[in-house]
């Protein structure tokens, strides 16, 4: 398995930012659209959205979400 040394978060130190994709309206893949602190209690995160950069929007759940029929 590949390792990956990640970088530290600059906000508190002790977590990593790690990256995370998604799939954009056309389903073409978007490789690291966001990065975000690995530390739960740090909440940092980095987001590209239509191009702009969006720093510390609040974090919500992924379990209330549902998913698209395809």
């Amino acid at each position: 398995m590949e390792q990956f040394n990640f970088p530290k978060c600059q906000k508190c130190k002790t977590g990593d930012l790690v990256p995370l994709s998604d799939f954009g309206s056309q389903g073409a893949p978007i490789t690291y659209k966001a990065w975000v602190c690995t530390n739960p209690d740090c909440g940092f995160n980095l987001k590209i959205r239509n191009g702009d950069v969006y720093i510390n929007e609040p974090i919500m759940s992924g379990a209330l979400h549902s998913s698209r029929s395809r």
